[in-house]
């Protein structure tokens, strides 16, 4: 059990440092490292296959997560909808626009 949680608990600090330091590309070849790496250690701790595999995506979950939640808070200020409720153009939007409510 505790290898399991030192598995979770290591592709959640992955996710995490890839999404706070590197883009979206960058998990074509997190991913994939982390679960050989799943299964590798799974495997020499004695886990069966059928028993290994939910573990693995498990894993990849846990990544995939803590990376969307690393980005979320990278990005926080550029993700927000106030600007289309105020009216007000966000940092992207066009400024000078004239007689847009004729």
């Amino acid at each position: 059990m505790a290898t399991v949680l030192l598995l979770l608990l290591a592709s959640a600090i992955t996710g995490l440092a890839t999404g706070l330091f590197f883009r979206v590309w960058t998990l074509l070849l997190v991913s994939p490292a982390t679960a050989i790496l799943a299964a590798t250690v799974l495997q020499t701790s004695g886990f069966g296959f059928w028993t290994g595999v939910p573990i693995v995506v498990g894993c990849l979950i846990t990544g995939q997560v803590a990376y969307l939640a690393a980005t979320f808070y990278v990005h926080r200020g550029e993700l927000s909808v106030q600007d289309e409720i105020d009216g007000e153009p966000g940092k992207h939007g066009q400024r000078h626009i004239k007689d847009e409510d004729e």
